[in-house]
């Protein structure tokens, strides 16, 4: 990222991404450290993506259910929408996941992961409207 612009992690300014900043973000390279959170024992493939302490006080009691799985690389909201979801329909997609999770699922969506980031669909910034997202519950200018 090109230094000294909104340094906002979750309301990026495209203009702050260099190209190959946008090509490690469009194939998701850039998770591919993780992978030792995943070999420490740390992380799962599947799971939710790991979330920010900020937004989970403002879970409610249903929504904290996800915290009982271990985050992970991927997982439903990332097959299905991506950066493009609201934190609310991302978690509802956890929720679901933790509803129905199985090997046979986790192949799945480790399968469909492949496609999504051969496609790079999704990638693309996040809700500017999605009062979760943002560290002050003030939705962005």
């Amino acid at each position: 990222m090109v230094h000294g612009r909104n340094p906002n992690p979750l309301f990026p300014d495209a203009s702050r991404i260099t190209r190959s900043g946008h090509f490690l973000r469009r194939t998701a390279l850039d998770e591919l450290p993780q992978l030792i959170n995943v070999l420490r024992g740390e992380m799962s493939l599947v799971g939710p993506r790991p979330t920010l302490s900020y937004q989970v006080d403002r879970y409610t009691p249903r929504q904290r259910q996800r915290l009982t799985l271990r985050p992970g690389l991927t997982g439903l909201a990332q097959i299905r929408g991506r950066n493009s979801l609201t934190w609310e329909k991302r978690i509802e997609y956890d929720l679901s996941y933790l509803a129905n999770q199985s090997p046979l699922r986790d192949v799945e969506i480790i399968l469909r992961t492949f496609a999504v980031l051969l496609r790079g669909s999704g990638m693309a910034g996040h809700p500017t409207q999605d009062p979760l997202a943002a560290e002050d519950g003030e939705i962005p200018e």
